[in-house]
């Protein structure tokens, strides 16, 4: 029986939601909207996993299979070359191919193989290729476009790619040879920091979402218990009157429900469209996984039952009127304070049990402590908010009456901005906790980017080669100077030592003096010198007796390996003479010093002409780049030469530092759901305040044919607005630097900036503008003359 009475006062809810005549209308529409968003929201969060594991699965479909070794040539082998290169910032993936025989397999996403001399190339590569910006692109890429890689070579609609047929492949320069495509690649454990950064940044993206939902099912509260209070005239009880509400919100829910999965799906099919932080999905990568979706889409409706049921303990519906403001109750702080104080009693137990070498953390104690903190901020707002607008009275005309109207009803105005402060207090702990770690995983490369920008290297190539090398960049536009040497190495001849398999060698180096200078401090340097870089054993290098040993001033030095071994490319035929070099005896030995890539080098520094080069078994030349920063895409242009000189040279931009692979991707991750959820708080934000703008519509209209100015009402607006945000960023700054202190020193870490909260309070700030701005077309509407009319 109990159960049939609920569901007929609910029914009848439902009933009065939808046939409440255009204002009863307009409020449950206000409400489905607002759970609308926040349900798309959730799905989109639901759908991120898959996304993620999808574009990984696709990552590894596309690679060559290296788990086993090829070595023969068959009719389905081919060999291959992987390599990436920088276009404006963006990374091009390239797989250059050369078939065995006549029978390779297809690479993934490919209809048919191309022809030698043809590439294909992803839609947003072709797209890129054919408008002006790709310009310079098309010249680094000698290839012709002959169609196009289908989604299963992509990871991602955005993803720029190529896959060539060349026919230049030799056992010198490819990567290897393969026969089929897709491997997959163990998973590494996460480090601890990363998963506490994760899970962390997970409550605090999602919370927001549902203090939203349970926001938008509180819209248009007034009108509502006014019709209750209607209802009790007629005859109905207390408790079917909170039934009747129920269905009320019941029905905005599960209608917002429909709202939410109908924006979703919309949100799905322009996925490909939108890059956010450099990540961007298929649409058909975008599903919610199960679990989380069928959980979501359960707890709003059971939400909303909750969040009403709750709201109305605190209001007296009578057959009469309503009772709500005559006496109102002064806000209790004590068990706001006690949500907080439970949080940080799970949290502080936590500090100094991450390490930075672990790779788990205690998760539960972790999310209900940020739940709870987070929870017991939003709770602690409406108290604050009531206390600091019942001390405010003098000022201007519009002043007055924003914070009248804040007085009146400060729980309204609370609820409005209790998102922006679980997001900025979140958004404050997060970016300490990035300040901290990012010293952990962004590593200095040694590298000196002052010094050279591109590095460049290629095997086989003779000092003049790499003169010539050194001119086609100089010539190149945008290079400010460009320097290279021939690296190989020289033995010390004679008989093996017992008990060694192998001559003892240092390393040779040949260029012009401007170029050595780049590896040792050079006295003095003119052609025809040769020097001794003794590094020290910086970097684990060998100590400097083992370079001695092979090159001092006077020394015989073999050109080539005297014991090859056997079957090797340096292998000689007996009894070929082994070609020698004897250092001059003015040799000088001088102390290396880290190259632009910040390695130590060591061993021979010659100039070209102290030694032939013509005798050396294997070479290979390295070239460093410094550009000119005025020259727009200096960098592209000196790319394009490197690939002009050989598509399978080495090219690496110079960095001074980098940053763990795994962090960065935490770090984009956390950026895509940060920038949601900012823009569902502005969101949000915007309806509360058109929502609490059409419930004071006759109020607006009557103050408007009394006399009073349309820009002290919209000031009026802008001060309703900003007291409450101003109170909430206040109390994010303190409980956000406070839940950023605790994370931290779970890990043993520091706090490297106290004023990391100055960005999340001018974002506040911009909130603040940007809501005035576009509430004020509808407040204009709201204020002409015809609100006054009524039925």
């Amino acid at each position: 029986m109990k159960l049939r009475t609920w569901a007929r006062d609910l029914a009848l809810g439902a009933r009065f939601a939808v046939s409440g005549g255009r204002p009863g209308l307009l409020r449950t529409l206000l409400t489905a909207t607002g759970v609308g968003f926040g349900v798309a929201l959730l799905l989109l969060a639901a759908s991120l996993p898959n996304m993620l594991f999808q574009r990984e699965v696709r990552e590894s479909v596309r690679a060559v299979d290296a788990s086993r070794e090829v070595t023969a040539p068959r009719p389905d082998t081919f060999r291959y070359f992987d390599r990436a290169t920088t276009y404006r910032d963006d990374v091009v993936s390239a797989l250059l191919l050369q078939p065995d025989g006549d029978a390779p397999p297809l690479p993934p996403g490919a209809t048919a193989f191309p022809r030698p001399g043809e590439m294909l190339v992803s839609p947003a590569l072709r797209d890129l290729l054919d408008s002006p910006e790709g310009a310079l692109l098309r010249e680094r890429l000698p290839y012709e476009v002959a169609g196009t890689l289908g989604k299963d070579g992509l990871i991602g609609p955005a993803d720029l790619r190529y896959v060539a047929h060349v026919d230049f492949l030799d056992t010198g320069n490819p990567d290897g040879r393969g026969e089929r495509f897709g491997w997959s690649v163990p998973e590494e454990p996460m480090n601890a920091f990363l998963i506490l950064l994760v899970v962390v940044a997970c409550v605090v993206l999602l919370l927001p979402v549902l203090v939203f939902v349970a926001t938008a099912v509180r819209f248009g509260g007034e009108q509502r218990d006014r019709r209750l209070a209607a209802l009790r005239l007629v005859g109905a009880d207390a408790p079917m009157t909170r039934r009747i509400a129920a269905g009320e919100s019941l029905a905005g829910a599960l209608l917002g429900l429909l709202v939410g999965a109908g924006l979703f799906a919309v949100a799905r099919q322009f996925a490909g469209s939108f890059t956010i932080w450099d990540v961007n999905a298929f649409p058909s990568d975008v599903v919610p996984l199960p679990a989380l979706a069928a959980l979501a889409l359960v707890a709003v409706p059971v939400a909303s039952v909750v969040v009403t049921l709750v709201a109305l303990r605190g209001v007296a519906i009578e057959p009469l009127g309503v009772v709500r403001a005559a006496a109102p109750r002064r806000r209790r702080l004590w068990w706001r304070l006690l949500l907080l104080a439970a949080g940080a009693a799970l949290l502080v137990p936590l500090m100094g049990r991450v390490s930075v070498t672990g790779t788990g953390i205690d998760t539960v104690p972790v999310v209900t402590g940020t739940v709870l903190f987070l929870i017991g901020l939003t709770t602690l707002l409406p108290w604050l908010v009531e206390a600091g607008v019942k001390r405010l009275h003098t000022g201007p005309v519009a002043w007055q009456l924003a914070v009248r109207r804040l007085q009146l009803s400060s729980g309204t105005a609370a609820r409005a901005v209790s998102g922006i402060v679980v997001a900025a207090t979140g958004a404050i702990a997060l970016q300490m906790l990035f300040q901290a770690m990012e010293k952990d995983f962004t590593l200095p490369t040694g590298a000196d980017s002052s010094r050279a920008r591109i590095a460049f290297g290629i095997h086989g190539k003779t000092p003049d080669e790499a003169r010539a090398i050194n001119a086609r960049f100089a010539r190149t536009e945008g290079v400010a100077e460009a320097m290279s040497v021939v690296e190989a190495h020289v033995w010390r001849p004679g008989p093996l030592e017992k008990g060694r398999d192998f001559a003892p060698m240092a390393p040779l180096r040949v260029g012009d003096c401007a170029s050595l200078r780049e590896f040792a401090a050079l006295p003095s340097c003119r052609d025809g010198d040769v020097f001794v870089a003794l590094a020290h054993g910086a970097q684990g290098g060998p100590g400097d007796e083992r370079i001695t040993a092979v090159a001092r001033a006077g020394a015989a030095v073999a050109l080539r390996d005297p014991h090859p071994p056997e079957g090797g490319p340096a292998e000689r035929p007996a009894n070929a003479p082994l070609p020698l070099w004897k250092l001059p005896a003015g040799t000088k030995t001088v102390d290396s010093r880290p190259d632009p890539t910040g390695m130590y080098q060591y061993g021979v520094l010659a100039t070209p002409s102290a030694v032939d080069t013509g005798l050396l078994d294997e070479s290979y030349a390295q070239s460093v780049i410094r550009l000119d920063p005025a020259v727009p895409d200096a960098a592209d242009r000196a790319r394009n030469t490197a690939a002009a000189i050989d598509p399978t040279a080495w090219v690496k931009d110079l960095e001074d530092t980098e940053v763990d692979a795994a962090f960065s991707s935490v770090r984009t991750g956390i950026l895509v759901g940060s920038t949601l959820t900012m823009l569902l708080v502005a969101a949000s934000l915007l309806v509360t305040t058109l929502e609490q703008l059409r419930d004071r519509k006759r109020l607006l209209s009557s103050l408007v044919a009394f006399g009073t100015r349309r820009s002290t009402l919209s000031w009026s607006v802008l001060w309703q607005t900003a007291v409450p945000i101003v109170l909430g960023l206040a109390l994010a700054v303190a409980g956000g630097l406070g839940l950023g202190v605790v994370l931290l020193k779970m890990g043993g870490q520091q706090v490297q900036d106290w004023w990391v909260f100055l960005p999340v309070v001018g974002i506040g700030a911009a909130l603040i503008a940007l809501v005035t701005l576009l509430s004020l077309p509808a407040l204009w509407r709201l204020m002409r003359a015809d609100g006054l009319r009524t039925e």
